[in-house]
């Protein structure tokens, strides 16, 4: 199936990518030329693991998982393909962001640092602690085949707010870590001064932030939305649904939508009509 403005979806697609990935790289220039590069020792060099971390997985690699059912030339893909994909890049944010937690806390404990004071790290851990959350009932009730589909259905809606919500959240989040270490650090030359690390920080803050833009503007044109499978439930020969199922797929708006039902329609009545001329040209003969 074509997909409507494909140029203007694959030129954002680019951009995004591109601006994602420049995020990263500017972000490990900072630690690595600015900041005296990266350990594990329980020095600032440990603690430099933070942003490269967050920005790897919390933004660049999260901002993937978001619009991958957006790509066109996997939707001739199976769904439950693409959920694992989408599970898979999200968990491998996850395990890059709980990295990143233990760096920063392990560096503020070596250092005596207190832990947990600043806007920062509150508004931080919440995006962290709803981000795992939502991986979990993502995979409970989206990947595994266990969940009710009015179940499911129920549930879509808040999984989509919820993602770019927590999204939203941690890219406001970067940008605030980014300005407080900044501040922390930067004293001769004061950050007010326009230092060479500065200008080059907040540029690197405007690229996070722009990402941030295009994802948002990608996941929420409906015109690229992933088409809906077509209805996998077979009807009986009486044009009915199996008992059980009717009522799921009343609910299942996320599989079916209306010209889909419309259609399975269309079909049962076609069937009884054949069912009832067979009848009658047994009953003629």
């Amino acid at each position: 199936m074509a997909m409507e403005g494909y140029r203007g979806f694959l030129g954002l697609l680019v951009s995004a990518l591109l601006v994602g990935f420049l995020s990263v790289i500017f972000t490990l220039i900072w630690v690595l030329h600015y900041r005296e590069g990266l350990g594990w020792d329980g020095t600032a060099l440990e603690f430099n693991w933070h942003p490269v971390l967050m920005v790897t997985g919390f933004v660049f690699i999260q901002g993937i998982a978001i619009i991958v059912y957006r790509l066109p030339w996997t939707w001739k893909c199976s769904k439950l393909l693409m959920k694992s994909i989408h599970a898979g890049l999200h968990t491998v944010a996850t395990i890059l962001a709980v990295i990143a937690l233990v760096a920063v806390f392990d560096f503020h404990n070596a250092r005596n640092i207190p832990n947990m004071y600043s806007l920062h790290s509150w508004v931080g851990l919440i995006a962290v602690i709803f981000y795992i959350l939502q991986l979990l009932l993502g995979f409970f009730v989206f990947l595994l085949p266990w969940a009710p589909l009015s179940l499911r259905a129920l549930l879509i809606p808040l999984h989509v707010y919820s993602g770019l919500l927590i999204f939203g959240t941690v890219i406001a989040t970067v940008l605030m870590g980014v300005t407080e270490k900044l501040i922390f650090a930067l004293k001769d030359p004061a950050y007010s001064t326009f230092p060479p690390e500065g200008v080059f920080t907040n540029t690197l803050s405007l690229l996070i932030l722009l990402y941030g833009a295009l994802i948002f503007w990608i996941v929420t044109r409906p015109q690229w939305k992933r088409p809906k499978e077509p209805n996998s439930v077979l009807l009986q020969p009486n044009g009915g649904a199996p008992e059980g199922v009717e009522s799921s797929m009343a609910m299942n708006f996320g599989n079916v939508d209306k010209s889909d039902a419309e259609l399975n329609s269309e079909a049962a009545a076609r069937k009884r009509n054949f069912t009832l001329d067979e009848a009658g040209q047994r009953s003629t003969m």
